[in-house]
């Protein structure tokens, strides 16, 4: 089969590999039909997740078809069509109980990190029983694939963690697809005020479209002074960090307000400073999280009737033999414009 390769920081190709075999009882083989390219693909391609090695077939995210499953899944089988979790869950271990998939003892984010992904004709998922999702028939398949990582990331890792609330004021740091994943599910809570943070005048233009009330350009780096006075020199409730690098998570200190919550989702790959020093009596909360995808039922429900569509996000597509196209937009998204791109098998 065609799979798309890590082979190191800075190199990447289009492969052929075996086809996946079911190896654990709980397994299922998945025809993938159509996915998409994560930051945090981004983010592997730098060197920056050691827990991803040279050889892996990357991606966490996609749609498709069963091809086969292990003797212990009783729920799919072969035919059902089926959104895939990027975050693998066994659902009995300690953290499961929990409702902390990320962390699952046996799973948690392993798709496309430490087993091979979904950037590929077909892929193994263990656990299948947790990790897989009947999708309702007639559903969007693109909208589906919104729903493996972006769509809950933004809303758990940014808006509940966030404590997004009605009348409240958010700032949102970084308005590429992540950013914009939790600006669309934020407006589930009413907040009065969303103000939106980035280089790109492209992607302000998005948010604006998207249901932002106010946009920021901070490249002449008075981003904090700006929002101060759009809230009355007070700060924002909630600051939401969507870029993963140390400068917007060091402006979503200057943001938050007294009592407020930063939100962190950003993949961090290098250190960066917490101010402490003028930080130590506000009151403020940090938060750091991986998607649980705890939420994906609510959301395939909330996509379904309407409420949000995710499709939105989605500027490009192509096959999956284009592949290398495909990360090279989407990595040159300011010049391209690119937000999500779909990669299609079928």
């Amino acid at each position: 089969m065609k799979a798309f390769v890590y082979g190191g920081p800075g190199k990447m190709s289009l492969e052929e590999r075996p086809k996946p075999k079911i190896e654990q009882p709980g397994d299922a083989v998945v025809k993938v039909s159509k996915t998409t390219i994560c930051g945090t693909d981004l983010h592997i391609l730098k060197g920056d997740v050691a827990t991803c090695t040279p050889g892996r077939i990357l991606g966490h995210e996609g749609v498709g078809i069963v091809e086969s499953v292990g003797s212990g899944v009783t729920t799919f089988k072969k035919g059902d069509h089926v959104l895939i979790s990027c975050i693998t869950s066994c659902g009995k271990c300690e953290y499961c109980r929990r409702q902390m998939y990320s962390h699952c003892a046996t799973g948690g984010w392993i798709l496309g990190n430490s087993i091979d992904g979904t950037q590929a004709e077909f892929v193994r998922i263990p656990h299948a029983e947790t990790s897989l999702y009947p999708i309702p028939k007639g559903a969007d398949e693109e909208a589906m694939v919104m729903l493996s990582d972006i769509l809950p990331t933004g809303f758990e890792c940014g808006v509940l963690n966030g404590k997004v609330a009605p009348g409240a004021s958010v700032a949102i740091v970084g308005a590429g697809p992540i950013g914009l994943a939790a600006l669309l599910t934020a407006q589930l809570y009413s907040p009065a005020e969303i103000i939106m943070i980035d280089l790109d005048d492209n992607r302000l233009a998005m948010a604006r479209k998207f249901g932002a009330t106010q946009t920021v350009n901070s490249s002449d780096g008075k981003a904090a002074a700006v929002v101060k006075a759009l809230t009355d020199g007070k700060g924002v409730d909630t600051a939401i960090e969507a870029v993963g690098i140390a400068a917007t998570f060091e402006l979503c200190q200057l943001l938050v307000a007294p009592g407020g919550v930063i939100a962190n989702i950003g993949v961090h790959g290098h250190k960066a400073d917490l101010h402490l020093e003028t930080l130590w009596s506000q009151n403020i909360a940090i938060t750091t999280r991986l998607v649980d995808t705890a939420t994906t039922p609510m959301l395939l429900k909330t996509v379904q009737a309407g409420k949000i569509d995710p499709t939105q996000l989605i500027t490009h597509h192509f096959k999956l033999d284009q592949i290398l196209d495909a990360y090279d937009t989407f990595g040159r998204a300011a010049e391209t414009k690119a937000l999500k791109v779909i990669i299609a098998n079928d």
